[in-house]
């Protein structure tokens, strides 16, 4: 069974791009490596060969991934955010209440995390705990650090 998956515009046109990629470009090359290999002899005792096999069997799953996400995906209109919950995409600044420190994070879909730039998935503990939370709202979130309390600051889109 499918499941949509919910993309921004950008990260949906980035996924179109990474598979027009394999498709035109890496796919050729693929099969220039099976020739080149297959030109050098013996098949059975040629591991270059089987080399260049398994990774065009790795692409094309790639490829089949691909396709299937971009057919299932659906794009979040970002404009349309309600702000006085937490929400996918939402842009939250929460505060620990154990040592008043702030933090910003943009809630986004698990394919799109990166915390290094202030995104975290949804499925994340810290998101799980916010989802759904207005704004002074206490959100008590049990991370793997233990228990922790977060008041929430500010949320924009």
């Amino acid at each position: 069974m499918n499941e949509f998956k919910y993309y921004s515009e950008e990260s949906l046109s980035a996924l179109r791009c990474e598979l027009k990629l394999l498709e035109t470009v890496e796919r050729q090359k693929a099969s220039a490596a099976i020739a080149e290999a297959r030109d050098k002899g013996d098949l059975s005792e040629n591991a270059e060969y089987d080399a260049a096999k398994e990774a065009q069997g790795l692409l094309e799953l790639r490829i089949g991934k691909l396709k299937n996400l971009i057919a299932n995906a659906r794009i979040l209109d970002e404009t349309k955010i309600d702000t006085s919950k937490v929400l996918i995409y939402s842009i939250v600044t929460i505060q620990n209440l154990a040592n008043n420190m702030e933090m910003t994070y943009t809630i986004v879909p698990e394919s799109e995390a990166d915390f290094k730039a202030g995104k975290i998935s949804v499925a994340s503990p810290i998101a799980k705990g916010l989802i759904g939370k207005a704004k002074n709202a206490v959100a008590t979130i049990q991370a793997p650090a233990g228990t922790m309390q977060f008041k929430i600051i500010k949320i924009s889109r």
